[in-house]
């Protein structure tokens, strides 16, 4: 790979210092400490995204690379380095945070001028790991490089995974906060993103009240990352916030499409860039459930739930925009633009919706219809993603029974299937309205509503195949992620066994590393 041309852009702009001593701290007016991974002597590669490396600049991978990818032996051209930021977390002011388990390499230029920073998680501790070890165990790093191309593929805004390696040692961690701990096998995944900034990274400066550096990142930010903006003075920080506002409401929605739940939407996990960032307790909808939280950090509150992240995200912005208002100084204009958030976001939403039940418009009457499809979809616990895959091929030919019984995580009652048939009559009328044939609506579902999506199963189970040292299922996986509008392996396209309901990692998951 040619890390020789990887950079660093952003540590010749703004202060840092503590070099190499990763001692759990408070950094103020800092906004890195330049660190060094911790080293590992025994790594064994596991997978390489061979296509995510050729794209960004990197090239293809030979075994020298290795060293690379876990963190060792690394040329004097890369000089690593963790971010400080802050974040309100759960809805409380946590004060500084900072990368606790994620190191920055640098960022490389591919030949179309595109740049892309790269970024270690699990090799070691910074300044900002809290008192904790700053690794990271096989399963959750599994999770977070399968799901972040996964997201890709269905063509959500994302962070990307470039390869995953075990580090060769083991890793002490309380699963579910149990009082259990256990060890684990020890991983180390590469991301790439074409910017991980924060609303943290904003919030934090602005606490501190170091207004000139707030302005400076901001400027960074906007020159690198939105050049569409072209306004001077006040109204360069005002389109600014608009369009954050705008890529948050789109991702959002994008997510509501794909029904994933992100499980931990503290404003420290907001990308300033509308991505899809830090997959932790996430988890992809099985049977549809608006309260569905997969983080057991997040009950009995459920303040992340699924049909609450259109909300969250409001709230978040709500935080960042309290950080931006000393350049922008118009609370009237702020305010203005966080309550249109919610009207751009739902007009949104249900355009959304109506493509995924194969209307052309959204028409009078269409909150209605799916306000009452909700209730029957938490009412019947019918599975998310197979209630659009079934409604493709729904005619009246059809025995709605065994339909509906198959994607179901409840037992079906003959009055519960008068409720589908009533459903599906008013479909039936809706559909009517359409300016477009009934074969055209079908293909625009088939655009939008995906075959497969990854399931906290086929993750545990990849993930206990990979620890007994084989990769078939990883394999396997990979290759229908990459394909989520088709449906290549019919065996992935059925809702969750029951065997998997109650089993850690399949239904609700923790924080933990």
């Amino acid at each position: 790979m040619n890390i020789e041309n990887i950079k660093q852009p952003f540590i010749k702009n703004f202060p840092g210092d503590f070099s190499g001593n990763t001692i759990q701290r408070n950094t103020p007016k800092v906004l890195f400490s330049t660190v060094s991974p911790v080293g590992f002597e025994k790594p064994e590669l596991i997978t390489f995204n061979e296509e995510l490396s050729e794209e960004i600049g990197l090239g293809k991978f030979e075994e020298k690379d290795l060293d690379f990818l876990v963190g060792n032996n690394l040329p004097e051209n890369i000089q690593t380095y963790a971010t400080a930021y802050a974040g309100h977390q759960f809805g409380n002011w946590a004060g500084q945070l900072g990368d606790g388990r994620a190191i920055l390499a640098g960022e490389i230029t591919n030949d179309s001028g595109k740049k892309t920073e790269i970024q270690w998680k699990g090799a070691g501790a910074t300044p900002y790991s809290r008192h904790a070890d700053g690794r990271a165990v096989l399963r959750s790093s599994v999770r977070e490089y399968l799901m972040s191309e996964a997201m890709l593929h269905l063509g959500v805004p994302t962070t990307r995974a470039l390869s995953l390696s075990f580090t060769g040692e083991d890793v002490v961690r309380d699963m579910m906060y149990s009082g259990n701990p256990q060890a684990e096998k020890g991983a180390v995944v590469v991301r790439t993103a074409e910017s991980f900034l924060r609303f943290g990274h904003f919030e934090l400066i602005s606490a501190q009240q170091e207004y000139d550096t707030l302005e400076k990142l901001v400027n960074f930010t906007i020159d690198n990352y939105y050049p569409q903006i072209t306004s001077e003075g006040n109204q360069k920080y005002k389109d600014f916030f608009q369009e954050i506002c705008k890529r948050t409401a789109d991702l959002m929605v994008e997510w509501f499409r794909v029904g994933f739940v992100h499980g931990v939407m503290n404003t420290d996990n907001m990308s300033i860039l509308g991505l899809t960032i830090d997959y932790g307790p996430y988890s992809m909808m099985d049977e549809y459930d608006l309260n569905f939280t997969p983080n057991t950090t997040d009950l009995p509150g459920r303040r992340y739930a699924f049909g609450k992240q259109g909300q969250i995200s409001q709230w978040n912005l709500w935080q960042l925009a309290n950080s931006l208002n000393p350049l922008i100084e118009d609370e009237q204009f702020l305010e203005k633009t966080l309550n249109e958030f919610g009207d751009y976001f739902w007009k949104t939403h249900d355009t959304m919706l109506c493509k995924k039940f194969g209307f052309d418009q959204l028409l009078d009457g269409d909150e209605e219809f799916f306000t009452n499809w909700q209730g029957l979809m938490q009412e019947l616990q019918l599975d998310y993603t197979l209630f659009f895959n079934e409604l493709e091929k729904i005619d009246n030919k059809n025995n709605l029974k065994d339909t509906f019984q198959r994607i179901s995580y409840t037992l079906l009652h003959p009055e519960k299937i008068l409720k589908i048939e009533d459903f599906i009559n008013a479909y039936n009328t809706r559909l009517n309205r359409n300016l477009i044939s009934k074969e055209e609506s079908i293909t625009l579902m088939q655009k939008i509503n995906p075959k497969f999506i990854l399931r906290n199963f086929h993750l545990y189970q990849c993930i206990e195949e990979i620890n007994s040292g084989k990769t078939d299922i990883l394999e396997k996986l990979t290759t229908a992620l990459k394909n989520p509008y088709q449906e290549i392996y019919p065996e992935y396209s059925i809702k969750r066994p029951s065997e998997y309901d109650d089993i850690s990692g399949c239904s609700m998951l923790s924080c933990s590393s």
